[in-house]
């Protein structure tokens, strides 16, 4: 007699993707995450970097935590640019150029995290977050030794739109830290202040979230419960985060990012390795 292959059941593909429920302490956990990762994301960014850790402390496993970490996080990234919108005056014309490469970098990502094993891009991250935080630290000396760049970033198309495509894969991919190397590309590629930038930098990772969001949302294994828990968190996070970056001059904001690029790195080689 044939046997006729059935779907498993739902609680076994949730066993298998790791998606456990969501006890009151994780919640409480999860929510204090999402409103310092928004905060964290709207300064520096690498949020990322701290609800994902969260998300697998609360017993999801590694792809079920990635995918979720990128949905739950969007909010924070509307709550970004809403509070950067001073410093995004009259940077539409950079929004829209960069943010076509932007979309179909963060795509090739989606593609690449759930088609490929992780193991390989993983060992390539630290490297990649080290490199933009010292970018953005030696940054000003390198202005001073080959001129600041061009006030139209079309000038310097070569280096910015294949640059803003690589980090928007890596966004895709795994995202903590993405806007610690937007911000060290754009400071050498685009003639303006670092806060002006980072508003662009916050837009730019909202493109990215906003595809992760489509994609997860339709193929990969998102918990929307611990969505509903953290996104409104992540919201008000990134708000008061941009609130915060706003007051800080350029001097202090680079250091902060640096700083916390470099931790960032550590923490991902150990991580990795």
């Amino acid at each position: 007699m044939r046997c006729i292959p059935t779907r498993p059941p739902a609680r076994l593909v949730r066993r298998a993707i790791r998606i456990p429920p969501v006890q009151v302490t994780d919640a409480v956990l999860l929510a204090a995450a999402g409103l310092l990762a928004g905060g964290v994301n709207a300064v520096a960014g690498g949020g990322s970097l701290i609800l994902f850790p969260a998300l697998v402390a609360s017993g999801y496993g590694t792809l079920a935590a990635n995918v979720t970490n990128s949905v739950a996080l969007w909010p924070g990234y509307v709550g970004g640019v809403l509070g950067f919108r001073a410093e995004l005056a009259g940077q539409r014309g950079r929004v829209l150029a960069l943010s076509g490469t932007a979309m179909l970098g963060a795509a090739g990502g989606c593609v690449l995290l759930l088609a490929t094993p992780a193991s390989a891009f993983d060992a390539v991250v630290p490297f990649l977050v080290l490199a933009a935080s010292l970018l953005l630290a030696v940054q000003p000396r390198v202005a001073t030794l080959v001129g600041p760049p061009s006030a139209d970033h079309r000038a310097n198309a070569k280096v910015l739109y294949p640059a803003v495509g690589l980090a928007a894969v890596y966004g895709g991919y795994f995202g903590g830290a993405l806007g610690v190397i937007l911000l060290g590309v754009l400071a050498l590629t685009v003639h303006d202040t670092l806060r002006r930038l980072n508003g662009l930098k916050a837009t730019l990772s909202l493109v990215v979230a906003t595809v992760t969001v489509v994609i997860f949302g339709l193929f990969g294994p998102v918990d929307w419960v611990a969505v509903a828990i953290i996104a409104p968190a992540s919201l008000a996070g990134g708000f008061l985060g941009a609130k915060i970056a706003r007051r800080l001059n350029d001097q202090v904001l680079r250091r902060a990012v640096v700083v916390f690029g470099v931790v960032v790195a550590v923490l991902l080689f150990v991580r990795a390795w």
